[in-house]
């Protein structure tokens, strides 16, 4: 993604937050932005704590210091299950379209579509 004429990679800013030990799994997504061209928005999901704005803060004080302010995410959302494969891989396609607010398409393929109904509730919010 590019984000204020910087290249990030969404790998490497996935990598920096799931080294928080409260993290279980995360997934990382572009979101258009007026100014810069497009913000991380991050889908975390927890081990064993409840969603607070203090974890949010830290999670992205751990953005913050493994990469850089540049980097720093948009938003962070808590979420219970992300949108995967049958074969694991997570679908950030769909992440992307629902942050936008556009057709998610065909997820027949999903080992959990349920996933996304969810997902798409939070976001209207």
């Amino acid at each position: 993604m590019e984000v204020a004429g910087h290249r990030i990679s969404t790998a490497e800013l996935e990598n920096a937050i799931s080294l928080h030990p409260n993290v279980i799994e995360c997934a990382v997504v572009p979101m258009p932005h007026g100014i810069k061209g497009q913000v991380p928005v991050a889908f975390v999901i927890l081990r064993g704590v409840q969603p607070s704005e203090q974890l949010e803060k830290e999670i992205i004080a751990q953005a913050d210091k493994y990469i850089g302010l540049i980097a720093r995410p948009a938003k962070v959302y808590f979420v219970e299950d992300l949108p995967k494969t049958r074969s694991g891989k997570i679908m950030r396609r769909i992440l992307r379209k629902l942050l936008v607010k556009e057709d998610v398409g065909d997820i027949s393929t999903l080992a959990n579509p349920k996933c996304v109904e969810k997902l798409r509730q939070l976001l209207q919010v």
